[in-house]
């Protein structure tokens, strides 16, 4: 099992990024795949999820209405779509996978399999 995170970067308050999370090794279509963060001396954050089966989602109230969070089945890819960055926004992001879907998506010990991460940075 492998999930690999890309799309991370240095972006301005205001600017978006397009994270990606490949994943492998699993029959994707029946995973959740959720996004976490985690900032400096900050516990690890739930921020998004979707299921793969029925394509229900959920975004934590610190993100919703900025980043959206989608799925291509096909290329076994999740993405998470961030605009309106703020510097809050900083952290090392993680996208993690979960069988079955969670009831509680923003539990980290709702997850089977994770990402190594990526790096955001808002810069203000």
């Amino acid at each position: 099992v492998q999930l690999v995170e890309s799309g991370g970067g240095l972006v301005q308050a205001g600017g978006s990024l397009r994270l990606s999370c490949a994943a492998s090794g699993f029959t994707f279509d029946d995973y959740a795949i959720g996004w976490f963060r985690q900032a400096p001396g900050k516990e690890r954050e739930g921020v998004s999820c979707i299921s793969n089966s029925d394509g229900s989602t959920y975004y934590s109230d610190s993100v919703k209405g900025r980043f959206t969070i989608s799925s291509d089945n096909a290329k076994n890819t999740v993405y998470l779509q961030m605009n309106s960055l703020k510097p809050e926004d900083t952290g090392v992001y993680y996208c993690a996978a979960a069988l079955p879907p969670p009831s509680r998506p923003y539990y980290s010990s709702s997850y089977d399999y994770w990402g190594q991460g990526t790096q955001v940075t808002v810069s203000s």
